[in-house]
């Protein structure tokens, strides 16, 4: 008879945690070690454009090579994130030898330490063992969700038409979902984008969802990285497109998990064309998105009584004074409400520039916030003549939303 496992929860904050491959398991996985605090060191000769984003922004060590045994050197904890048997049965021997606990993504029955389906309730966490099977555990792990998220598990809807494509809902394959998962925090997905999530066949997801989605995806997901880096390596919008249509085609229900709202500068209406020409049923599952929830979670409101009547969003990520911007930045120089700019970073010293030159004062209010309502949020407040610079002296990065008007200053008394 086989024993149980022992269930325990795992205090890794600052501690060394070994993972070792960097493809689409890492992928899913390292979130949640990032999330408990761990010091992770990753080993890998290749990474995916999602986790070389968390190594640019300085939130994991890369070394990039394949597995030697002082790697382990410090180790709490090791995650075999390859497909190799082999090399997998290398790294969990030098583990065992070591005395450190060894998950394994390709023979739980060789591993040392299961990881266990999740749910994320603020700090609530929960997490299910099925005795060894995985699906087991999901299901187990949806039903605690959905009870405590104090909402009945229901079939009642799986045949009602989906009004936006004529599609029966529940578990069908052959069709697309384009889900926004919202601004960074992972509960900020809606519970239709949520429920969606979990009976997907394929996960086709972008840099800015949020990690911790993709950890609970049940283990047989196929997760497709179509991390678009600004100024990094990316995938085409045609070959996004196109592993949308195929695996569709090929009979699997398909989630385009996209960051903030599908249609917000998103290219979500691309996607949508792209499956409608081959004949691809598509859902379209709205998320909340960063232009308002950015500045809401800095404790900006876009618009408040008396200071902001009107709040334009627009996309800064082609400079005022390129050919191929649509943006009319003379026209907004003039307006009195809030302006919030997405993706302008790298613009921002040629934004605020032409703001000015168009007549919006140097000393009108300006915010800048970093990676919003996630643990690692930064907010900087200036003005419109010196937030590049500012912005520039604090190493502010992407992704990160930009806020001018004067409601960076409205709800100001609330912190006198």
């Amino acid at each position: 008879m086989t024993a149980n496992p022992y269930p325990l929860g795992l205090r890794l904050d600052g501690r060394r945690v070994v993972v070792v491959g960097g493809g689409a398991v890492a992928t899913r996985r390292v979130p949640a070690l990032l999330d408990a605090g761990a010091d992770v060191l990753l080993v890998a000769p290749e990474l995916t454009p999602a986790l070389r984003a968390r190594v640019d922004a300085g939130r994991l060590h890369w070394v990039p090579r394949t597995f030697v045994p002082e790697d382990l050197d410090g180790a709490w904890l090791v995650q075999v994130a390859i497909d190799d048997p082999v090399a997998a049965a290398s790294v969990s021997a030098v583990a065992a030898e070591r005395r450190i606990f060894c998950v394994r993504a390709d023979d739980r029955t060789a591993a040392t330490a299961w990881t266990p389906a999740v749910t994320r309730h603020g700090p609530v966490t929960v997490a299910v063992l099925g005795g060894g099977d995985p699906r087991r555990a999901m299901t187990v792990r949806d039903a605690i969700r959905d009870l405590l998220a104090v909402r009945l598990a229901s079939d009642s809807t799986a045949g009602r038409p989906d009004a936006s494509t004529g599609a029966t809902g529940g578990s069908l394959g052959g069709r697309v979902a384009l889900v926004g998962a919202g601004p960074g925090d992972p509960e900020l997905i809606t519970v239709k984008g949520w429920r969606l999530l979990t009976e997907a066949d394929v996960v086709v997801a972008d840099r800015l969802v949020p990690g911790l989605l993709l950890d609970e995806l049940r283990p047989d997901v196929e997760l497709v990285d179509a991390s678009k880096i600004p100024y990094g390596p990316s995938r085409a919008q045609e070959e996004i497109n196109q592993i949308l249509v195929d695996r569709a085609l090929a009979g699997a229900f398909v989630v385009r998990l996209k960051g903030g709202d599908p249609y917000v500068f998103g290219r979500g209406g691309e996607e949508l064309l792209a499956c409608a020409a081959a004949g691809v049923p598509v859902t379209v599952v709205p998320g909340v998105t960063s232009s308002v929830a950015a500045p809401a979670a800095a404790g900006i409101p876009v618009t408040h009584r008396g200071v902001a009547h009107e709040f334009t969003v627009v996309s800064g990520h082609l400079a005022p004074d390129a050919p191929a911007s649509l943006v009319r930045w003379d026209a907004l120089a003039g307006l009195h409400g809030t302006l919030v700019v997405l993706m302008g970073l790298k613009n921002l010293a040629a934004i605020t520039a032409t703001l000015i030159a168009h007549g919006r004062s140097p000393e009108t209010p300006a915010a800048v916030v970093q990676e919003a309502t996630t643990s690692a949020q930064r907010v900087l407040r200036s003005t419109l003549g010196a937030v590049a610079a500012d912005a520039l002296a604090t190493d502010i990065r992407p992704p990160a939303i930009v806020v001018v008007g004067d409601v960076v200053h409205a709800l100001d008394a609330l912190d006198a």
